[in-house]
């Protein structure tokens, strides 16, 4: 079953509650496509230009400079999908494209880059299809790895050799949480910019939590306080990142579930910045139809001209 590519820009009914008109046409990156070969990584990577601008990305002084990388090398097998669910169509259009242009509407971020699987070949139908510039404006890099983590070690090290900096920022996002409110990535841009550490989105658990054996019956009540459930983007410097995830994967005692994770058993404590409850990760069957609903319902924006 072939997923229908919807137009980036066309108007599909889906309004922003943040007062980002999810239907406008998105605005570019800064970013030009990279096609992948079999050529030795350096001689493939384009520098970091402007097309818009015209000028390189050279580091500017004084400011870390922010990247958003999205982790899209999945196989989306929980979700029960024909194929890869963040390209699944959602209101309109595949999946993934809610998430990019959410990422597209924050001006602060310079770039982002799309890790996605050694054979995927969707992801480059997106970007010629229908004038989907939320995915024509992104790098893409199919170096993805077995696990997540995997992936996104990949990602950064294809950061780095278009120029990025160890101690540039980055921010890893989930394909699959299409929700995400621009307004949330600058939140936690604001929070984190001048942590030592960085941090990521998340929200304090309000239902009561219990713990299960392995028979599906409770054998424990666990307590709910000062407990939070983490989301994305998680905000890191690059270099901090890598090597967290690098310890990482030397310890076979060790599951990274998230980037936070590497960077908690590093011995580092990730900021917590407060989310929002519609940011979920859709990962189950009925998780697209709320998924759907929730974009459905969020009002169009003010049409009041700026002064």
């Amino acid at each position: 079953m072939r997923t229908r590519l919807g137009r980036v820009g066309a108007s599909s009914g889906v309004r922003s509650s943040h007062g980002d008109p999810q239907g406008q046409r998105v605005r570019r990156q800064g970013v030009a496509l990279v096609k992948t070969s079999k050529e030795p990584r350096d001689s493939r990577i384009s520098p970091m230009t402007s097309p818009q601008r015209g000028d390189s990305f050279t580091h500017p002084h004084g400011r870390q400079r922010l990247f958003a990388l999205v982790p899209c090398a999945g196989a989306g097998s929980r979700a029960g999908a024909a194929g890869p669910k963040q390209y699944e169509e959602l209101a309109g259009r595949a999946l993934v494209l809610w998430t990019l242009e959410a990422l597209a509407r924050v001006e602060e971020l310079d770039g982002t880059l799309v890790v996605l699987s050694p054979g995927d070949t969707q992801f480059a139908a997106l970007a010629g299809e229908g004038d989907a510039e939320a995915a024509a404006a992104c790098w893409r890099a199919n170096v993805g790895g077995a696990t997540r983590a995997e992936t996104v070690y990949a990602g950064l090290h294809d950061l780095r050799a278009r120029g990025a900096l160890e101690t540039d920022w980055v921010l890893v996002h989930d394909a699959a949480r299409c929700l995400v409110h621009p307004d949330s990535i600058r939140r936690l841009i604001a929070s984190c910019r001048d942590d030592e550490v960085g941090g990521l989105l998340a929200m304090p658990v309000a239902d009561t939590l219990k713990h299960s054996d392995a028979h599906a019956r409770v054998d424990a009540t666990v307590s709910r306080e000062r407990v939070w459930a983490a989301q994305t983007p998680q905000m890191f410097r690059i270099g901090t990142l890598r090597d967290a995830l690098r310890a990482g994967f030397a310890r076979r005692d060790l599951m990274i579930t998230d980037e936070a994770s590497a960077i908690e058993a590093a011995g580092l404590a990730p900021r917590l910045v407060r989310g929002d409850f519609d940011n979920l990760k859709v990962t189950w069957p009925e998780d697209f139809a709320l998924a759907e609903r929730l974009l459905r319902s969020r009002p169009l924006p003010s049409t009041k001209a700026k002064p």
